[in-house]
């Protein structure tokens, strides 16, 4: 065998197990992706009922305020006492899910520039094509998962300033500070359906990360069937 079909043979071996590589990587990420599918709406029905339950301890407080019922108003200051030690308690899990996301995606980005420049390197020219396209959309990703967890850390503050102002305020029967309590429940519960907004917008984005998986299979299955090779006389 001569050297150029020692390194013909060399090269396509190095080419298919770069693309098989690839393909695992995908069907990782595939996965990956789809369990945070399930996880986002797992996230948006815990939203959803937190905001109902808000609202209901509102209408109590409401109630317990409008008639002076001081058992009452003990009993609903128990009840939102728990439910925002839950709350606070979701949110720290769901910003360290959103960091680990934040952290995957970028990952997935570093992984495709390396095979953007490997594939260029190699004059793999239709490959190279498909890894520009899925680095521009890692990009996009990481930069929605960056924001996810922002948000999601200034949700868990506001949280946390509003659970202090509350316990400073629990007890206390005065007009003021009952007016105070009854804003920061309404705060709660406009913080919780700003979540719910923002859970809508991650599954939006959960769906185009699927559709770039299901682009991402066909590619797969297109350079699995056909290897392009360029090579030159040096």
């Amino acid at each position: 065998m001569n050297r150029l079909s020692s390194a013909l043979v060399a090269a396509l071996l190095f080419a298919g197990s770069a693309q098989a590589a690839d393909s695992r990587r995908n069907r990782v990420e595939r996965a990956q992706d789809h369990q945070e599918v399930r996880q986002d709406r797992r996230e948006l029905r815990d939203d959803k009922r937190d905001v109902e339950e808000l609202k209901a301890v509102l209408a109590r407080y409401d109630n317990a305020w409008a008639r002076r019922n001081e058992r009452e108003m003990e009993a609903v200051e128990a009840t939102l006492r728990g439910l925002l030690r839950a709350e606070l308690a979701e949110s720290r899990a769901e910003l360290r899910s959103d960091v680990r996301e934040a952290r995957r995606s970028e990952r997935e980005l570093r992984a495709e520039q390396w095979e953007a420049r490997d594939d260029a390197a190699w004059r793999r020219r239709g490959a190279y094509q498909d890894d520009r396209r899925d680095v521009r959309d890692d990009r996009r990703d990481v930069a929605d998962d960056r924001r996810d967890a922002r948000a999601e850390m200034a949700s868990l503050r506001s949280r946390q300033v509003i659970a202090r102002e509350l316990s400073e305020l629990e007890g206390l029967r005065r007009g003021g500070a009952l007016n105070r309590k009854r804003a920061l429940i309404v705060e709660l519960i406009q913080l919780g359906e700003q979540e719910i907004r923002q859970g809508h917008q991650e599954l939006r984005e959960d769906r185009r990360e699927q559709r770039e998986d299901r682009r991402e299979r066909r590619e797969d299955r297109r350079t699995q069937t056909y290897h392009p090779a360029v090579w030159r006389r040096g």
